[in-house]
Order: C-alpha cells, then sequence, then structure tokens
C-alpha cells in the first residue's frame, strides 16, 4: 500500500472514530445537560459558522435556546452562558472549573516552547510570580520607561518634521509607533545604540506571525501554515540569551525572567527566548488593535477629540505645566480613560474559557444548574452584553463619555432590573484576568495623550465607517477589516 493510500486509510478511520464519539454524545445526554447544537460535519461542528460571526451566532441561538446552550466546535463541547448576571457563580468556580489547562496546551503549541511541566520543576510558579512586576508600584517605572521610549520614537520620527499635512494609514501609525516604544521599554536598548536596528523587519515578521495566530490558537498543524515556521523561528532567535544579556535598560519584568529561565540547564536556549517572544505577543497583540480603535473613535467623533484635548491642556494647566514640543507628556484626564473603556466595549471580543475538572452539576443561580462533563469547555462571551441594547442605550455608537455620569464614574448598569458585578470585561475574568491591563491602559493613555497634544488629526475624506475583522472573534480585541487614512500636522506651540 503507498503512502497516499495510507493517509487515506487514517483520515477515514480518524473521521469514523470521530462519528461514532459524536453520536454517542449525542444519543447520551442528559436530561440535565444544556440543549447540545450540533453541526451536520463531524469533528467541525459549528466552527465554521461561528468563526464567520461568532456575536451573530451566539445572539441568535440565543433566542432559540436561551441563556445556556453547548455547541460543538472543532471536536470540543463548548458551553455558552449568555447571562451576565450568572457570570459571577461562574467565575468563583476555580476548583472544578480550569483555565489554566487551556492555555497551557495553547500557548507552547502556538510560540513553539515546550509544556512547563514537572520536567521544569518550581517554574510554573515562578512565572506566575513575576506578573506582580507588571503591577503595583512597579508599574511607575515601566510607565516613566515607557513615556521616554514613546516620546524617542516619536520625536525622532514625526516630529522633526515640517508642518505641513500629511497623510498616513492609521493602524501602520499606531503599530510602527507602539512596537518599538513597548519593545525599547520591555526589553531595553542595544549597548552603544538607543534604538535596535532591524527593528522594522522584525515588526513585519510580527504581523506576519500574528495575522496566523488565530490558526495556531485553534491548534492548526504550523506545518500547515505555509512560511509561518520559519518566520516564528526568526522571531524567537531574535531573544537568544547572548543577544538579550547585551541590552541594557529592560524592565525588572524581563530581567527577572531572564535570570529565572537562566537557571533551568534543561531549558535550552531556544525555548528560553520563545518565553520571551510569547511575552512580545502578550504586550503588543492586543494593545496595538487597542490604540487604533481608541485614536479612531475620537479623530472619527471630531467633538470627542476637542473635548479630550482640551482636558488635557486643562489639566496640564491646573497643574502648572507650560507645554512645549520639548517636555514628555505625564498627565492623562478621567475623559480620556473613559474613551478607551468605550473603545474596549466596541472592539474587544475576549472570550472567557474554562474547562471543567470532572462531571459535575455547575449551579448557575440560585434555582438553575447545568450538568457539565469533565473536559467540557465552559466559555463566557462578553461581547454580547458589551452590545446587550437593555444594558448600553444605542449599543453600537461610541460616546466618550458613557462611563461619566454628574462628574462621577458611572459603574450602575443593569438587565432584567439587577445591577450587573462585571459590565466591562475586555481583560478576562477573575483570577485569570490579564495581569499586564494596567500597563496596557497607561501605555494607550500615554500615546493618545501624545498625539493629541502634538498633533491636529482628521480622518481622510470619502472612507467608509472602519470595520472589525471578525477572523480574530474570541481571542481579545479585533483588528479592522481595512486600515483607515487620516491626516495629520504639527500643531502650533
Amino acid at each position: 500500500m503507498n503512502r497516499v493510500n495510507v493517509m487515506l486509510v487514517v483520515i477515514v478511520c480518524f473521521l469514523l472514530c470521530e462519528i461514532m464519539w459524536f453520536l454517542l454524545c449525542v444519543a447520551y445526554r442528559r436530561e440535565d445537560e444544556p440543549p447540545l447544537i450540533k453541526g451536520w460535519i463531524p469533528f467541525i461542528g459549528k466552527a465554521l459558522e461561528f468563526g464567520k460571526d461568532a456575536h451573530k451566532f451566539l445572539k441568535e441561538h440565543k433566542r432559540k435556546f436561551g441563556d445556556v446552550f453547548t455547541v460543538q466546535i472543532a471536536g470540543k463541547y463548548m458551553t455558552f452562558i449568555m447571562d451576565p448576571l450568572l457570570y459571577p457563580n461562574i467565575i468563583k468556580q476555580g476548583r472544578q472549573l480550569d483555565f489554566h489547562e487551556f492555555s497551557n496546551r495553547v500557548a507552547p503549541f502556538a510560540f513553539g516552547y515546550p509544556p512547563v511541566t514537572s520536567k521544569f520543576p518550581g517554574l510554573r510558579e515562578q512565572i506566575k510570580r513575576s506578573f506582580i512586576l507588571l503591577q503595583g508600584d512597579n508599574l511607575t517605572p515601566l510607565t516613566e520607561s515607557m513615556m521616554g521610549n514613546l516620546m524617542l520614537v516619536f520625536r525622532q520620527d514625526y516630529l522633526e518634521q515640517e508642518s505641513s499635512w500629511k497623510t498616513a494609514y492609521m493602524y501602520k501609525f499606531c503599530n510602527s509607533i507602539m512596537f518599538e516604544a513597548t519593545f525599547l521599554t520591555m526589553y531595553g536598548k542595544p549597548a552603544s545604540a538607543s534604538r535596535h536596528s532591524g527593528m522594522s523587519v522584525l515588526e513585519k515578521d510580527f504581523i506576519k506571525f500574528d495575522n496566523m495566530f488565530p490558526l495556531l490558537v485553534a491548534q492548526i498543524p504550523i506545518w500547515l501554515l505555509g512560511r509561518t515556521k520559519a518566520i516564528r523561528q526568526r522571531l524567537i532567535n531574535y531573544f537568544l540569551p547572548h543577544q538579550m544579556s547585551c541590552w541594557s535598560h529592560s524592565s525588572e519584568f524581563i530581567r527577572t525572567r531572564f535570570e529565572m529561565f537562566e537557571q533551568y540547564d534543561t531549558l535550552r536556549d531556544f525555548d528560553k527566548a520563545a518565553h520571551h517572544f510569547a511575552i512580545l505577543w502578550a504586550s503588543l497583540g492586543n494593545t496595538v488593535p487597542a490604540t487604533f480603535w481608541a485614536m479612531y473613535y475620537l479623530v472619527s467623533h471630531p467633538e470627542a477629540l476637542q473635548f479630550v484635548r482640551q482636558e488635557l491642556e486643562d489639566v496640564l494647566r491646573l497643574s502648572g505645566v507650560e507645554f512645549s514640543r520639548d517636555q514628555d507628556v505625564t498627565l492623562t484626564p478621567a475623559h480620556l480613560e473613559n474613551a478607551i473603556k468605550e473603545s474596549f466595549r466596541l472592539c474587544s471580543s475576549s472570550m472567557n474559557i474554562r474547562v471543567a475538572q470532572e462531571d459535575f452539576s455547575l449551579r448557575l443561580d440560585a434555582e438553575r444548574s447545568a450538568a457539565v462533563r469533565k473536559g467540557d469547555v465552559i466559555a463566557l462571551y462578553p461581547q454580547a452584553l458589551h452590545l446587550d441594547p437593555e444594558i448600553y442605550e444605542d449599543p453600537e455608537t461610541f460616546r466618550f463619555d458613557r462611563y461619566v455620569q454628574n462628574g462621577q464614574k458611572k459603574t450602575d448598569f443593569y438587565k432584567d432590573g439587577q445591577k450587573l458585578k462585571h459590565y466591562l470585561m475586555p481583560f478576562g475574568s477573575g483570577a485569570t484576568k490579564c495581569p499586564g491591563r494596567f500597563f496596557a491602559i497607561n501605555e494607550i493613555k500615554q500615546f493618545l495623550s501624545v498625539i493629541l497634544l502634538y498633533l491636529d488629526l482628521e480622518l481622510e475624506e470619502g472612507q467608509s465607517k472602519a470595520t472589525l475583522d471578525l477572523s480574530r472573534a474570541g481571542l481579545g480585541v479585533m483588528l479592522p477589516a481595512k486600515d483607515v487614512r487620516f491626516r495629520y500636522r504639527l500643531r502650533p506651540v
């Protein structure tokens, strides 16, 4: 039997096994289990429909099946909890519902390092502890470093120009500044220069890898993804220990992780570099698109842009600071943060994942429970609450002051007459919230403060409204389906 015939036999056997498993699962559904939505293609299930437009798919099935239902997606049984009033009960189920099983399987596959197992005793715990260096008092030097690097890139690339109008693509503009400034802040500078050479090549490779990231999360073998493996290897090689050891002014977070990995002789240099590359993606994969959307919504709403800019200038004036082009911006007003939160509401599509560790009855509320099986995925999909017209009036519209009421922070949002504990969830939930969320928000604030104070900004005429690229639904902040052209010029001082 030749090789092709052998492969065909293997594929047929695999599909037959999946069909038998699928039929057994359907046949033995218990009465207290949620409704099962099954596709007609074994293993694939409803993956194609979900991937096409996850929000629309879930909205339609909520109308048909209620707030709790199970969907077969790419070999997994995913139980979606659609009522945000039920979220607190799901989030506090720490023992029977685990996030780390999912992340510990997906991250090594996507970034190319070995799973953190007993082969590396204590490493998992050290990695977890290192994230405290992105929070609390540790955030201050990180934020100060980011502002210095942001101004370094911005001044050299954009301020040393004439004051006439110039045209650029907005996502590319955000990415070029944020990518390098974040890299310098996290990983440091070369020994004898203020900026790394070859940064544009690294950025292009990063974008190519990032475009394939949803497929890697779906655990599509990397050898099926064209040159993605070679691109990932180039990215990883940038962080080999002998190169990183020559960089100066790196963050305490990266220095600590560097020293941590050096303790493990069984961890190859390539594996250590892969961990550092994973942090690069974690630092930029969602922050750059979030920066784009915050900038886009402000520039496309001139009244909001003018209000936030004026508040920025007022804060500086009240602080006794006289703004000039030679000065770093260190203050951010309340409405700028609210505008960022509103843009997160409109562009974030994070799916909160938990994996059932055993067969058990999941308590939904005082009256209801749902039986789940070991290995089932429990999913919260916050975009559904972000776009719920009962919670947010006119939810498709950007309102920069949506989170302000009578001059105070607004936190009272309601569903079915009950106040929601979770009404905005761009960073996950519970103990699995993104540990770098505070730094990410500070970065976006700093970027927007700089461009609003230094530049006049407006969209080019004749463009259609920016839309979301739905291919990343469930993975965080969605990219624009198409980049947006805008004009900018230096503001008179």
